[in-house]
């Protein structure tokens, strides 16, 4: 083994010593090979270098300020806005973008690309280093490829890109983060529950086959249950999926106890007011979100109006087509992984409220909430929802909630995000 390191340090000092001479643009991966980056043009950094600091963009003046390189190596591979393109620092410009008139030699390129090799930054960063001529002046440029399982350490710390600004991670931006690394790998509910047998299912054949697969290929294929469950992501080896518990379990909740609805009905304002009905909806999907349907139903009053043309007009406090949707959606996207929370339906005399675990997650901002934004968090409870009914338009839940109030006459549902949980908030027609 030692060998084997000391071999992997000589090739990788051979090729600093020869990264003018034959490689103008080197990166070292975190096997130790010479690799390409997807970098930069002359003409695109020529360009970055002259619109000044930004996300993107970084100017130092020398490199004798080592940690505060480091820092901007850290933050340009979090790539926290999630632009998917590399940072740029430029060595050699002052703030107004003057030439610092510095020489890019060898020495200063070996000591920039061991900045990402050396251990204070983990896990490695992928960087390139080059010297070239920009504007007129000699610059040596370290490029930052994103890192595509953040979140990035410099020496514990994750630093992020504010602007122009290299800054700590607060908490959230720091989950945010740990999200991105978890979209890519295995989403949670495609992975498999080691300890858990097939027997741990139920009903696959009678319950949810028909609904996932065309009732003539079903029959055509010919293919045993097991093999029908491997095609359809709910079985890896020999093993169910945790979405295949959720979906196909005798009782999912054995093995995520969180993985149910409370419902509380309440009769006043606050939480501290009488209970005057509570349940715990659980069992599978399919029956849950049925079991949670119809409390939604039962719950919703009629109030009848008499009009001058004598004709009655029925109203009730809450249209069933937009609570049904934003509990399922709760339901779908919430996070499963990690807590025990579970869904929270509290209907209080005021309001509704409506609690998912887990916050925003993905491509989905609090800006394109609800606007045609999707990224699933669990993407094969999405697809069981959609093939047993419960789905009709992906990404759609939350636009046909704010329709159906409106044309109730409720208020737009009210959204509140949080680092932990999504709180939706309804309201009786004023």
């Amino acid at each position: 083994m030692q060998g084997a390191c000391e071999a992997l340090r000589a090739r990788r000092e051979r090729w600093k010593k020869r990264i003018h001479a034959e490689a103008p643009l080197v990166r070292f991966s975190k096997a130790g090979e010479v690799v390409g980056m997807n970098a930069y043009s002359d003409a695109e950094l020529a360009a970055l270098l002259r619109g000044g600091e930004s996300h993107l963009v970084e100017r130092k003046r020398s490199a004798g300020d080592r940690s505060g390189i480091r820092r901007n190596i850290c933050a340009f591979a979090n790539d926290i806005a999630g632009t998917g393109k590399p940072g740029a620092i430029f060595i050699g410009v002052e703030d107004d973008g003057t030439c610092a008139n510095i020489r890019a030699d060898d020495s200063l390129l070996r000591n920039l690309a061991q900045m990402g090799s050396d251990g204070n930054i983990l896990p490695l960063p992928d960087l390139a280093v080059e010297r070239k001529i920009l504007g007129g002046c000699e610059v040596a440029v370290v490029q930052v490829a994103p890192e595509r399982r953040p979140p990035v350490r410099y020496r514990g710390r994750v630093w992020i890109k504010s602007g122009p600004t290299v800054l700590l991670a607060s908490p959230e931006q720091e989950r945010h983060l740990s999200e991105r690394r978890r979209a890519a790998e295995l989403p949670f509910d495609m992975r498999p529950v080691e300890e858990a047998t097939l027997d741990a299912l139920d009903y696959a054949r009678n319950r949810y086959l028909p609904s996932a697969v065309a009732a003539d290929v079903l029959e055509g294929n010919r293919r045993s249950l097991d093999e029908q469950l491997r095609s359809l992501r709910l079985i890896v080896d020999n093993s169910p999926t945790w979405g295949a518990l959720l979906c196909l379990g005798r009782c999912p909740q054995r093995w995520l106890p969180g993985a149910y609805a409370q419902f509380l009905r309440i009769g006043g304002p606050a939480i501290t007011d009488p209970i005057l009905d509570q349940q715990a909806v659980t069992g599978n999907l399919k029956d849950m979100l049925k079991e949670l349907d119809a409390l939604l139903r039962s719950n919703v009053k009629i109030g009848t109006e008499v009009a001058q043309a004598a004709e009655e007009q029925r109203q009730p406090d809450y249209p069933v087509a937009a609570i049904r949707q934003l509990a399922w959606n709760a339901v779908m996207h919430r996070n499963y992984e990690g807590t025990n929370a579970p869904v929270r339906v509290y209907w209080y005399a005021d309001r509704l409220e409506i609690r998912s675990p887990g916050g925003l997650y993905g491509q989905v901002t609090e800006e394109n909430f609800g606007n045609g934004a999707t990224d699933y968090r669990n993407p094969l409870l999405a697809e069981a929802m959609r093939n047993l009914g419960f789905a009709q338009r992906f990404g759609m839940g939350i636009p046909l909630a704010r329709r159906a109030m409106a044309e109730n006459g409720n208020p737009p549902p009210e959204f509140a995000f949080r680092p932990t949980e999504i709180v939706v908030t309804a309201r009786p027609p004023r």
